[in-house]
């Protein structure tokens, strides 16, 4: 991997650790031992600091980020990345991302995360501090369990061995994997749970953000056995399954390439289009969200058939520039303009997804 580079997490799986820092790191503190509470829940400074830990393993770049939003908002923001940072680990057999291991009896850590998340939920004792913190951050801002059931089904195709066929399929993984993860970002934020507009934009952009990673990391998912790309995509473009990768199917990862960056372009766009209602500097870091990782697809579009030669990194620099450029947007709140409507619509995938 590139120099200064962090580990890369687990292919096709919302990449909230990969990148490079944004800022300097402080100097590290101790972590307070755990103080039980009345119930033998944990006490609220732990399940924080534990949180902390997990982001600074986990992601440079999503802690960094993480900086702009008021106190408050920032440790419930590492509580809902530690939860969904140890869903993705137990899934994949890693730790604090890392490449994917052959995991044994993956049903069987798919039910953990049920029953764990479920425990935390109800608030009680989960054994985990991870999800005890998941609780924790239920109870200040209103998560739902519908909302955690929403990711847990995108580890639940993955752990089917499942893969897309159509552009709705690949909509629906997206929505599982990332855009549900933007909700319950959303609600972290201040976004009440009934507030459907809002929350659709907070999809949208998550769904933009897992449609960059998966234009980036098509090599690292091939090596896993997986692919993300359309069955209907790459039958269009006359590219066999699993052959992807061939020299001789160059020409048609360009094609490939241009229609994934394009969907892309349109969620982001819904995205930022919506961010305008929310505060300050949770704007703010969306949009600083918004322009790194849209700067993937854009670049991987820029490489056209040879996106998947080397791994796309947006370096520290390029990153300052669009937290700068996004404070100027988050204070401008420019007026609604005109949009392209995403093809399909958070509640919409939701009935996909339960065969509605």
């Amino acid at each position: 991997m590139p120099a200064g580079e962090e580990p890369a997490v687990s292919p096709s799986r919302l990449r909230v650790g990969s990148g490079e820092g944004l800022l300097e790191a402080t100097t590290e503190k101790a972590l307070p031992r755990p103080v039980p509470q009345a119930g033998g829940e944990l006490d609220r400074a732990y399940l924080v600091a534990q949180a902390h830990d997990s982001i600074l393993r986990g992601s440079k770049s999503f802690r960094a980020a993480s900086r702009l939003f008021d106190h408050a908002t920032r440790e419930r923001v590492w509580l809902l990345y530690a939860w969904c940072r140890a869903c993705d680990d137990m899934a994949d057999g890693q730790d604090h991302g890392g490449a994917l291991t052959e995991t044994t009896d993956p049903q069987a850590r798919l039910a953990s995360i049920r029953e764990r998340t479920a425990l935390a939920l109800a608030g009680k004792p989960s054994g985990d501090a991870a999800f005890d913190g998941l609780g924790l951050v239920a109870r200040e801002t209103g998560l739902t369990q519908a909302m955690a059931d929403d990711v847990i089904a995108g580890f639940a195709l993955d752990a089917d061995g499942w893969a897309p066929r159509s552009e709705a399929d690949l909509l629906r993984y997206c929505f599982h994997v990332a855009g549900s993860v933007g909700v319950m970002m959303a609600v972290v934020m201040g976004v009440p749970p009934g507030e459907d507009e809002t929350l659709d934009r907070a999809c949208d952009l998550g769904i933009a953000f897992q449609l960059a990673n998966i234009a980036r990391d098509v090599r690292e998912d091939d090596a896993g056995g997986r692919c993300y790309l359309p069955a209907e995509w790459l039958a269009d473009a006359d590219v066999p399954p699993g052959e992807l990768l061939k020299p001789h199917y160059r020409a048609a990862r360009t094609v490939l390439i241009d229609r994934l960056c394009s969907l892309e372009a349109i969620y982001e766009a819904s995205a930022r289009h919506g961010a305008r209602a929310l505060p300050f500097r949770s704007r703010w870091a969306v949009l600083a969200a918004a322009g790194i990782y849209g700067a993937i697809a854009r670049e991987a579009e820029r490489r056209g058939a040879g996106a998947w030669d080397s791994r796309i990194v947006t370096r520290r620099r390029v990153k300052l520039g669009f937290v700068a450029r996004s404070l100027a947007a988050a204070a401008l709140s420019p007026l609604s303009r005109s949009i392209t409507q995403p093809p399909m619509l958070r509640r919409e995938l939701a009935a996909l997804a339960r065969g509605n």
